[in-house]
C-alpha cells in the first residue's frame, strides 16, 4: 500500500517536461576528449534521451585512476568496458515480490563508474549461505582497494561497492550532499548528509543513518530473519579481535561480527532510511519529490586510521526500491550494453574538461586567479531561473556545489581550493556556461 501511494504520488509530482530536461539527463559527467587510465576516454562518454528512456555511454574509466596504477594485493586491471545503459525517465515502485541487487553492477556513479552491492561474489564454504562483505574482505584484510575505494575484477569491470571517497566530499556535513549517481530502478542516488525533515529544505542538515546493524549474536547458526540453520549451514565461529585464515586453502576459521552480510539486521525506524537505504524527500534537484537511496557513512575506526567511512549497507539495501525492467539491458550476465532502438536527442551538458563555453548566460566570475574569495555575478538572469555552481578540478572530480541566487553577487569561500586549475559551471536546467579558475594563494 505504502508503495502504491508513493507510486501515485510521484506520477502526479514529476512527470517528465522537456522544458526542463531531469537531472538523470543532466547530472552526468560528460568528457569527450580526456584520456586517463589504459589511455581511455574517462568518465562518461555520451548521453542521449527518448521522451521514455536516457541512454548513458561509459567507458567505465573514472578520471581519478592514476595513469601508472595497478591495485597492490590484486591480480587484475580495469579495461575499458565501452558500456550503455539504459535508465527510465519515469521509475516506478515495485509492489511485487522484491528484486534482489544481484552481483555485478546494480547502478552508475555519475561519473560513469559502475555500483556493485556489498558482496564480495564468494560465500563461506561455498555454502551461499554466509555471503562475504566485500569492504571487509576486499578492503580490510586484502587491501585491494584504491584510495578512492575502487577496483577491478576478474573481467576488467572497474567498480565500487561503498560510496567513492573521490566522488564528493564526504566530510562536508554543512550541505546536503549532491546526487551522485542512479540505480538500476532508475531512482537517484545521493551521498551521505541530507535535510533532518525530509520534506523541507530549509532544516538542519545531519548525516543520514542507516537502519540496519549488527546483529547481537554469538554463533552464525540463524539468520536476520529468523532461519533456524542446519549444522552445514552454520557459519564460521565469531573472534571479535582477529581473523583466522587456513592456512592450507585460505578459507575462513573464525571472523569478527560484519565480516558477512548476514551479520547485519534491518531495524525499522533505527535510523532515518528504509530497508532500501533510501526514503521520499524533496530536493533540490526534484523539489517536487521522489524516492533516493543514500550512500551511509559514520566514524570509523580500522587499522587505516578513525575518519568518515562507508558503513553497511553502504549504497542500496539488499533490494531494489524500485521495479526494475530486466529488457532495460542493465543487469544480468552480459549486461551493459544497449542498443538504441528509437530516435534520440543527445544531451552535451556537463562537461568536465577545464575549458570555456560560450553561452548566453549572463553570469561573471571574479577575480580570477583568486587567492580564495570567489563573486559570482548573476545579476543579470531572472529571478524564477534556478542557478547551480560546480566547482571541478582538473581531473573532473566534483570539488564543490552551490544554489546561487538570481540578481545578486554570490560570495563564495574558495579557501579550501589548493593551488591550481578549476572548471567553475554555472547551469540553468536549460543552459551552461564554464570558466577556467585559476587558484593562487
Amino acid at each position: 500500500m505504502k508503495k502504491t501511494f508513493l507510486s501515485i504520488l510521484h506520477l502526479m509530482l514529476v512527470a517528465v517536461s522537456f522544458a526542463q530536461l531531469p537531472p538523470v539527463v543532466t547530472c552526468w559527467w560528460i568528457n569527450t576528449t580526456d584520456t586517463g587510465f589504459a589511455d581511455a576516454v574517462t568518465n562518461v562518454q555520451q548521453v542521449n534521451y527518448s521522451s521514455t528512456y536516457v541512454y548513458v555511454k561509459t567507458e567505465d574509466i573514472p578520471s581519478w585512476i592514476p595513469i601508472a596504477y595497478d591495485w597492490p594485493n590484486n591480480p587484475w586491471l580495469a579495461v575499458p568496458m565501452n558500456y550503455q545503459f539504459r535508465f527510465r525517465l519515469n521509475p516506478t515502485p515495485n509492489v511485487g515480490p522484491e528484486t534482489k541487487t544481484g552481483y555485478g553492477h546494480i547502478g552508475l556513479w555519475k561519473n560513469g563508474c559502475s555500483i556493485y552491492n556489498p558482496k564480495d561474489a564468494k560465500s563461506y564454504q561455498d555454502s551461499s549461505v554466509w555471503f562475504q562483505n566485500a569492504w571487509f574482505w576486499e578492503h580490510l584484510i586484502a587491501e585491494t582497494f584504491d584510495s578512492c575505494i575502487g577496483h577491478p575484477n576478474g573481467s576488467g569491470e572497474y567498480h565500487t561497492h561503498v560510496s567513492p571517497a573521490c566522488l564528493y566530499d564526504v566530510t562536508d556535513s554543512t550541505q546536503a550532499s549532491p546526487l551522485i549517481g542512479y540505480a538500476f530502478d532508475s531512482y537517484p542516488i545521493y551521498g551521505g548528509y541530507g535535510y533532518s525533515n525530509p520534506l523541507d529544505t530549509t532544516s538542519a542538515i545531519k548525516r543520514l543513518k542507516s537502519s540496519y546493524r549488527l546483529r547481537n549474536i554469538t554463533n552464525r547458526t540463524s539468520l536476520p530473519d529468523g532461519t533456524v540453520l542446519q549444522p552445514w549451514q552454520y557459519g564460521p565461529p565469531i573472534d571479535t579481535n582477529t581473523t583466522s585464515l587456513d592456512p592450507l586453502d585460505n578459507s575462513p576459521v573464525a571472523a569478527p561480527l560484519g565480516a558477512y552480510m548476514e551479520d547485519y539486521e534491518y531495524v525499522p525506524g533505527l535510523g532515518d532510511l528504509d530497508e532500501h537505504n533510501g526514503r521520499f524527500c524533496i530536493t533540490k534537484d526534484y523539489p517536487n519529490g521522489t524516492y533516493a537511496y543514500f550512500t551511509t557513512i559514520d566514524w570509523v575506526t580500522d587499522h587505516y586510521d578513525t575518519s568518515i567511512k562507508p558503513v553497511f549497507p553502504y549504497v542500496l539495501g539488499t533490494a531494489y526500491y524500485g521495479e526494475v525492467i530486466p529488457t532495460d539491458g542493465n543487469t544480468g550476465p552480459n549486461s551493459g550494453f544497449v542498443v538504441i532502438s528509437e530516435p534520440v536527442t543527445p544531451y552535451y551538458g556537463s562537461t568536465t574538461s577545464v575549458s570555456e563555453v560560450v553561452s548566453p548566460l549572463s553570469v561573471s566570475v571574479y577575480p580570477n586567479p583568486t587567492s580564495g574569495g570567489l563573486n559570482i555575478d548573476t545579476r543579470g538572469m531572472e529571478e524564477s531561473e534556478t542557478l547551480q555552481c560546480m566547482i571541478y578540478d582538473s581531473k573532473g572530480a566534483l570539488v564543490n556545489e552551490w544554489t546561487l541566487q538570481s540578481k545578486a553577487v554570490n560570495t563564495m569561500d574558495g579557501q579550501h581550493l589548493l593551488n591550481g586549475v578549476y572548471l567553475v559551471r554555472i547551469q540553468t536546467a536549460s543552459q551552461s556556461k564554464n570558466f577556467k579558475l585559476i587558484v593562487s594563494k
